[in-house]
């Protein structure tokens, strides 16, 4: 076993229980990052440790979290500190457990860490997750609510939705909204968005704008960008046009 470092005390665990294939281990670190959660701990991977399709896998940055991660020989053991702990599953189970989504859990988690516990989310194998003996470790399950004729997720997907759940009150605020149009008024579609451009790249052009010459596809390809970006209306269209056959008539 590794040395053990120490934790980040407002991060749940993520815990992989025998995991089968060095890809989906990078995948699950990928996914951690991309939220900010950097505390992986391995139970006896099937592959052993390291493992270099992780790394790959893990693609850059995200090795960072295969670098911190410790690796256990019993799930038991891998929950050392950990005072609740959720078992994901999405199949039913006869054991008497508080069953949680993973927007709940997550509310649950934190209300647990803000009280001073350690929380981790455990992960079973690919090929059939976790076994009774694994649950039978956890305070609770957590299912994702999904169709329940097709309930699989790998291993990546279900680390990724656990994170985004996780962090959610700790996102970047959203991207502001897209203005309205007025009422009233209709968008112009896309050929007549292109019909502008082409009149504007073909003005531009006769007037030596596009220069040096080899400079001129990707100056090109910013107007189209330019204009796709703007939410024209037919009535803005009409407008432009004009201005510029009145810019160029002489």
């Amino acid at each position: 076993m590794s040395q053990p470092e120490s934790p980040t005390a407002t991060q749940p665990v993520i815990i992989l229980t025998r995991p089968q294939m060095g890809d989906n281990i990078g995948a699950a670190a990928r996914a951690m990052l991309n939220f900010g959660l950097t505390e992986m701990r391995i139970v006896d991977p099937r592959d052993g440790w390291p493992n270099p399709r992780a790394v790959a896998m893990a693609s850059g940055a995200a090795g960072q979290v295969l670098d911190r991660a410790r690796v256990y020989p019993t799930l038991a053991e891998a929950m050392e500190g950990v005072t609740y702990a959720f078992a994901t599953t999405a199949r039913g189970r006869e054991m008497t457990k508080p069953v949680f989504t993973p927007a709940t859990a997550s509310a649950h988690g934190r209300a647990e860490i803000e009280q001073g516990g350690r929380v981790a989310f455990i992960f079973g194998p690919e090929r059939a997750g976790l076994e009774n003996d694994d649950i039978a470790r956890a305070n609770a399950i957590l299912t994702v609510p999904v169709n329940p004729d097709f309930p699989s997720l790998n291993l990546g997907q279900a680390v990724l939705l656990l994170g985004y759940e996780w962090t959610q009150n700790r996102l970047p605020p959203q991207p502001m909204p897209t203005a309205r149009r007025p009422a009233g008024e209709v968008a112009a579609d896309r050929i007549e968005i292109e019909k502008l451009a082409d009149h504007y790249e073909a003005k531009l052009d006769e007037a030596g704008y596009f220069f040096p010459p080899e400079k001129a596809p990707p100056m090109k390809l910013n107007l189209r960008n330019l204009w796709s970006r703007m939410a024209l209306t037919r009535a803005d269209v009409q407008v432009l046009h004009g201005m510029l056959r009145q810019l160029t008539r002489r």
